[in-house]
């Protein structure tokens, strides 16, 4: 709901419940009976709650925000009694002025109200500051969340580009031919990080770009690793929208660690989505004792995709990473909308 809407309803609401109050004597008895809601009558009643409909607002829009605090209370204190005791006598006139008659039987009710007025408005004066407090924590929250992934969004960019040109540098040793179609390959995905990468996309241009990164590592590895990807997505399932670049970590991760193990290397890459629930596995072999590819920067791409993971997908994803008999394992399941 919008701030104008709110403002809308919330206006409407209190004139609501105060179109109750004053006119509920006339909604409720007789005209015979002077509207009378026990001693007081109808035209009182409606006299007093303008009256206390002005206590009410006068300490929740001005005395409570303005003077409850620890240079003014002592005159907030001092202008809540002015303020009772003005809506006491103010009350007191009207009674004796145009009721006389009620007099007797209604004086009782002359202060009682108004201080029953001015309790409700204290409350309600601490629930709505309450309510904006809680309001501007969340704002406060969602301003340091989106801070937090702009920051991992512009770690990812520098990283990935860094093991696509590192593969680069290898092809151009190799003096490869396939060199000029890896630097249009990649000019294809600085596009996509440029445009892309600060706005949910759809899956199929998630798988795209997984397709373009892994058709650019075949081209330098050739035959040397065998990679496979599989890909199993439905129409329905290509048009889900998932955060960008969430997926390439998982794979860049297996090509830097898992290509250099020297007894038949491998990389498999599965993604599957069933009624919305996407299911991603990598799998490559890897050695810790012949592994080189760790450094100072070795980690960011799995560290960063855990934390974007828990601040877009709290409780909508599952990633199990897991080592054995020199086979390293990630299984992530993802709740997409």
């Amino acid at each position: 709901m919008s701030i104008v809407k709110y403002r809308h309803f919330n206006l409407i609401l209190h004139a609501l419940a105060w179109s109750i109050v004053l006119f509920f004597p006339f909604l409720v008895a007789s005209a015979a009976d002077q509207y009378k809601i026990g001693p007081l009558p109808g035209p009182y009643f409606t006299a007093s709650g303008i009256v206390h409909m002005i206590i009410f607002y006068a300490n929740a829009l001005f005395l409570y925000p303005k003077l409850l605090n620890k240079t003014y209370w002592f005159l907030y204190v001092v202008s809540a009694i002015l303020l009772i005791a003005s809506s006491y006598w103010l009350k007191s006139y009207i009674l004796t002025s145009w009721f006389p008659e009620s007099l007797p039987d209604a004086r009782t009710h002359v202060l009682f109200p108004s201080v029953i007025a001015f309790i409700a408005s204290v409350f309600y004066s601490i629930i709505l500051e309450k309510m904006r407090a809680e309001k501007r924590q969340q704002e406060n929250e969602a301003i340091r969340l989106e801070m937090e992934l702009k920051h991992l969004r512009s770690q990812i960019s520098p990283h990935f580009l860094f093991n696509v040109l590192t593969n680069l540098v290898s092809l151009a040793r190799k003096k490869s031919g396939h060199l000029e179609p890896s630097l249009l390959m990649l000019s294809g995905l600085m596009r996509y990080m440029l445009y892309q990468a600060d706005k949910k996309i759809t899956l199929q241009q998630e798988v795209e770009y997984l397709e373009s990164y892994i058709a650019l590592q075949k081209l330098r590895f050739g035959r040397e690793v065998k990679i496979t990807f599989d890909v199993r997505l439905s129409q329905e399932g290509s048009n889900y929208s998932i955060e960008p670049m969430l997926l390439v970590p998982f794979v860049e991760n297996a090509f830097k660690h898992g290509t250099g193990y020297p007894d038949q290397p491998f990389i498999e890459i599965n993604l599957t989505v069933i009624e919305a629930l996407l299911v991603f596995q990598v799998k490559n072999k890897f050695d810790k004792e012949t592994d080189t590819s760790k450094d100072e920067n070795s980690g960011i791409g799995l560290s960063n995709v855990r934390s974007r993971l828990a601040l877009l997908y709290p409780g909508r994803h599952e990633l199990v990473i897991h080592t054995s008999n020199n086979l390293f394992n990630i299984n992530l399941k993802l709740k997409l909308l």
